[in-house]
Order: C-alpha cells, then structure tokens, then sequence
C-alpha cells in the first residue's frame, strides 16, 4: 500500500462518495487534514500518519476488513447469484464499500462460522490445500453414530466419487436416532461433512460450523449478525493446535 494517496481517492474507498462527489466536497470545505481545509481533492496525503476530518468527524483509514458472520439457512456463500440471497446481503452499506468477499464456503443450508475479507492473500493462505486449516463443525445425523465411525474418520474415509479424506476428529455427543457430534476436518472438499456420514450410510440433517483455525464463531452473535475480528482473532484464522 502506498503511503500517501490522493484525498479523493481514500474517501471514495472508504465509501464517503464518488470522486465527482468528493471534488464538489472539498471544495464546500468539508475536508480537512491536519486542521487545514481541503480544497484540491488531488492533495496527497499520509494515511498512516496525517488526520483526516470529514464533515467534522475523524476518519479512520483501513485497507482490509476482517467480518466473522453467523451465517443463517438459506444463503448462498458467494458475491453474487441470481436467484438466492447472498451472504453480502446481511452486510451494511459502510462495510460492502471495502469489498468482502467469502473465505471458502458454506453450503445454502449451513449455518454458522463465515469470514469475509478483501484481503485476498489471507485468503489464499487459508484455503491452499497445503496449509489444511482445521474446521470444526456441530452436526445432527439420522443414524446411531458409534465408536466403529469415529474408527473409521480417524483412518479417513472413501467419498463417493473415490476421494479419500484426511483423517478427522470424531466427537459424539449423543448417540441415538437422531444423533449430535462434533466433527473437524482438515481440508474443504465440496459437501464434505455431508458425503463422510454417507460414506457410513447416514445423513447430516443438521449442520453448523464452530470454528477455522483457532477462531471460534463469536456466541453472541445471532444468526445474520456479524462483527469485525480483532487482530488477534484474524491471526487465529491460520493457526491449530
């Protein structure tokens, strides 16, 4: 990122305006840097060190933006699609400005645990094969789960198109016809949950992420709602134990 940038340009990215819009700003004084008035929205200015007043109010400058969502039934994980709701559909106007878009994927119908960024080198990071980021997920299955398929996930089992899986945590917590477990897996195979409990003749009903890497999906958000990571917590997104 270059240190100093053209006044218009970092409000526009910032969502303050169009540049068209930030010229005609600028030159009704609403800008100043350092106390002085703006008038030329081409003045180059250091984000990282000179203050920026908008409109009376301090303007805080970040180049990425780090969301944890709790992602709701029904949305699809992407930044566009024609016919369902998208997960940018539950993000406010003064976020959408930066551009987020999703780490990986959940499935329509799965809840839970999603990132959205515009960093994009974290992202790659996090979703290359190489780095198997572990992802932690709360399930109910149609079917007793016993002790033979936590056996066989830890082994790692035959999808059914022949892919064999990384071995995974298994974790019952209730063992009955509709069963409850905690499953992590270490890679992100399209509906890869789902397709591991078929593998052993049963069916995901009901299926929520908890956690990538160290980060644990906030409870107190409710589903549809999200919050910026702290920094710490964007570090978490790569770590395991």
């Amino acid at each position: 990122m270059p240190k100093k940038q053209r006044i218009d340009k970092i409000l526009s990215n910032l969502g303050y305006g169009s540049r068209s819009e930030l010229k005609k700003f600028c030159k009704n004084g609403l800008v100043k840097v350092n106390g002085k008035t703006i008038n030329n929205p081409g003045v180059q200015v250091d984000v990282e060190n000179d203050e920026i007043i908008f409109d009376g109010e301090k303007v805080t400058y970040k180049e990425f933006i780090y969301l944890m969502l709790n992602k709701p039934d029904g949305y699809i994980s992407a930044t566009f699609d024609k016919r369902d709701p998208i997960v940018l559909d539950l993000i406010d106007k003064e976020d959408l400005v930066f551009e987020p878009f999703p780490v990986g994927r959940l499935d329509k119908d799965t809840e839970g645990l999603l990132v959205l960024t515009n960093d994009g080198q974290l992202a790659h990071r996090v979703l290359s094969p190489k780095k198997h980021v572990p992802k932690t997920y709360y399930a109910k299955i149609e079917g007793v789960v016993t002790e033979e398929d936590i056996k066989a996930f830890a082994e790692g089992v035959t999808l059914d198109d022949g892919y064999e899986t990384m071995p995974a945590e298994l974790v019952i917590l209730k063992s009955d016809e509709i069963s409850e477990i905690e499953l992590t897996i270490h890679e992100g195979k399209f509906h890869q949950v789902k397709r591991m409990f078929e593998s052993v003749d049963k069916k995901v009903i009901y299926l929520k992420r908890l956690s990538m890497g160290k980060l644990k999906l906030d409870e107190n958000l409710a589903l549809g709602e999200y919050r910026e990571l702290t920094d710490e917590e964007v570090k978490m997104i790569e770590e395991r134990d």
